[in-house]
């Protein structure tokens, strides 16, 4: 993929957030505390969907596993 593609691809805030259903303001506290990957171009902040794919993977908590408990 060359970089023009790779550049069309990049997501804005809205997008992130509308994806991740969470508000603008949360995505842009997770930028100011630069917890998230992002890409910084004079304002403008933009998010590789690779990754944030990759970020959100080792950012997830192991699944619960329900030992202990009846169903």
């Amino acid at each position: 993929m060359d970089t023009a593609d790779r550049l069309s691809q990049l997501l804005s805030i809205d997008q992130l957030a509308r994806h991740l259903g969470k508000s603008t303001r949360h995505i842009r506290r997770l930028v100011t505390e630069r917890r998230v990957p992002c890409l910084k171009v004079g304002h403008f902040v933009r998010f590789d969907p690779a990754k944030i794919a990759l970020w959100l993977d080792q950012t997830r908590h192991p699944e619960y596993s329900g030992h202990g408990r009846s169903a």
